[in-house]
C-alpha cells in the first residue's frame, strides 16, 4: 500500500492551470466517488483551494498513471497542459506534506489559519463521500492534531503578516471596542474585501463602503451587512466614520485635511483612526498634522508585517520540528497495522483451538467422567495443541540455523 500526495498550487501553477484542475463543493461528492474508482485506488480526498488543488490517496501501487490519467478525462486536459506544474510524494513525505499543508508552512502567507478550515471541509467532503478508509481518515486526524499542536506550541499565528490585518489590529488597540465603531473603508479590491472580513470577524459595530462603482461597494457590503455609498457621497458619511481605511486606485488623493477637518468637527473632535493603504496615497499627508487624527501608511503597516513574518519564520522552524515528531508517531501507527491481520489470525486460530478442546471436554462431562479429571486433560490438551506448531517451527528453524527466528521467538514470548 502506498500514501501519495499528488498536487499544483501558487508556487507550480499559474492561476490560468489552478483554475482548470479546481473542483467546486457542488461536484466533489460525486467526483470523489469517481476517483475512488480508479484502477489501484482504495481511498481518496480532494482539497481544492484557489491557491491548490491537491489528491490525497492511498494505492496498491506506486504508479501515477491510472490518477493523472482520470484528471485528465474528468476534467477535459490534456496530461502534458498540467503535469509539469505537478508535484508529488509517497508514504512518508505525503504525510509530511499534509502536516505541513495544514498548518500553513506551504501557504502563500506563512502561517495563515485558513486552510486548516479548508483541509477540515476536504475530509468532511470525503467522509460523506465513503472514500475515506482506515488509513487515510487516520491520517487526517492525526493531521488536525499535529496542526493544532503547532498553533499551541508556537506563534506561527499570533502575529498578523498582511497590512489589512495589521490595520484592524492596531484598530484594536486604538478602540477598547469594535463593537461599538463604525468603519467606512473606501475601494472594493482586494485588500479593502480583507480588511472588511477581518473587521467583521472581530465584531465591528457598522460598515460602510464607499466606491467610484456603486454596484460593486453594494456586492462587498452585502457580504458583511454592511452599507454600500457611491463616493461622491463620501463628504456626507466621513463624519459618522471611527476607522477609515482606503485603497483605491486613484492618482489623486481623495480625502484632503479640509474635508477630514470638517469631519472631525462635526464628530465634536471625537478621534478618527485612519489607514491609507494605497499608493500613491488616497490620504492626503497633511491630514497627519490634525489633532485627534491618527493617520497610518502602508509603509507604517508594513514596518509591522515586516517584524511579524520574522517571528513566523522563527516560529516556523519550531514547527518544522513539531511536524518531524509527528510524521515518526503516525509511521509507527502504520507500521503497527501490518501486524494487525496477523494478530487476528493467531487469535482466531487460538479461539478455534480452544472451543474444540472446550467442545471436547463438556462431551467428558456429559458423558459422566469426573469434572477434575476432564480439567486436567482440558489444560493438557489446550497446552499441548497452542505450543505444538510454534514448537515445530522452532526444531525446523534449528536445523535450518535460523537463529533470527529462533532469537524473535524468544522476544516475543519473552522468554528469559
Amino acid at each position: 500500500m502506498t500514501l501519495l500526495a499528488v498536487g499544483i498550487n501558487y508556487n507550480t501553477a499559474p492561476v490560468a492551470v489552478r483554475e482548470r484542475l479546481a473542483f467546486p463543493a457542488e461536484i466533489l461528492d460525486n467526483t470523489l466517488k469517481n476517483l475512488r474508482n480508479v484502477r489501484d485506488i482504495s481511498e481518496a480526498a480532494i482539497l481544492s483551494t484557489c491557491n491548490r488543488t491537491e489528491f490525497y490517496c492511498q494505492t496498491d501501487s506506486e504508479d501515477q498513471t491510472p490518477l493523472i490519467t482520470w484528471i485528465a478525462d474528468t476534467k477535459i486536459i490534456e496530461p502534458a497542459d498540467f503535469t509539469p506544474y505537478l508535484y508529488s510524494y509517497k508514504d512518508s513525505q505525503s504525510i509530511r506534506h499534509m502536516f505541513r499543508v495544514a498548518c500553513g508552512l506551504d501557504s502563500m502567507i506563512l502561517g495563515e489559519p485558513q486552510i486548516l478550515g479548508q483541509m477540515k471541509t476536504a475530509y468532511h467532503a470525503a467522509s460523506q463521500a465513503g472514500t475515506l478508509g482506515k488509513n487515510l481518515s487516520k491520517l487526517f486526524q492525526h493531521t488536525f492534531s499535529a496542526a493544532k499542536k503547532v498553533r499551541t506550541d508556537t506563534a506561527i499565528g499570533s502575529s498578523p503578516v498582511s497590512v489589512a490585518f495589521a490595520a484592524v489590529q492596531l484598530a484594536q488597540q486604538i478602540f477598547d471596542k469594535l463593537s461599538e465603531q463604525t468603519a467606512l473603508l473606501i475601494g472594493a479590491g482586494e485588500t479593502i474585501e480583507l480588511t472588511a472580513r477581518h473587521l467583521y470577524q472581530h465584531g465591528i459595530g457598522r460598515i460602510i463602503i464607499a466606491n467610484r462603482t456603486y454596484d460593486k461597494a453594494h456586492a462587498l457590503a452585502a457580504q458583511f451587512n454592511g452599507y454600500a455609498i457611491a463616493l461622491s457621497e463620501l463628504p456626507s458619511h466621513l463624519a459618522e466614520a471611527d476607522i477609515v481605511v482606503s485603497s483605491t486606485a486613484s492618482q489623486l488623493p481623495i480625502l484632503g485635511k479640509g474635508r477630514v477637518e470638517s469631519a472631525i468637527k462635526k464628530r465634536k473632535h471625537k478621534p478618527m483612526f485612519m489607514v491609507d493603504l494605497a499608493v500613491p496615497r488616497d490620504i492626503e499627508a497633511e491630514v497627519e498634522q490634525l489633532r485627534d487624527v491618527y493617520l497610518y501608511t502602508v509603509d507604517d503597516l508594513q514596518n509591522t508585517v515586516n517584524q511579524n513574518m520574522d517571528s513566523r519564520r522563527r516560529a516556523a522552524e519550531q514547527a518544522e520540528e513539531i511536524i518531524d515528531t509527528q510524521v515518526e508517531h503516525f509511521l509507527a501507527w502504520l507500521r503497527s497495522q501490518g501486524a494487525q491481520e496477523t494478530i487476528r489470525d493467531f487469535r482466531l486460530q487460538a479461539e478455534m483451538t480452544r472451543d474444540e478442546a472446550l467442545q471436547k471436554a463438556l462431551s467428558q462431562l456429559n458423558n459422566g467422567i469426573p469434572s477434575e479429571e476432564v480439567l486436567q486433560r482440558l489444560a493438557h490438551t489446550l497446552t499441548n495443541k497452542l505450543i505444538h506448531t510454534p514448537c515445530a517451527q522452532l526444531r525446523d528453524a534449528g536445523a535450518n540455523e535460523r537463529h533470527d527466528l529462533i532469537a524473535a521467538s524468544r522476544e516475543i514470548f519473552k522468554l528469559r
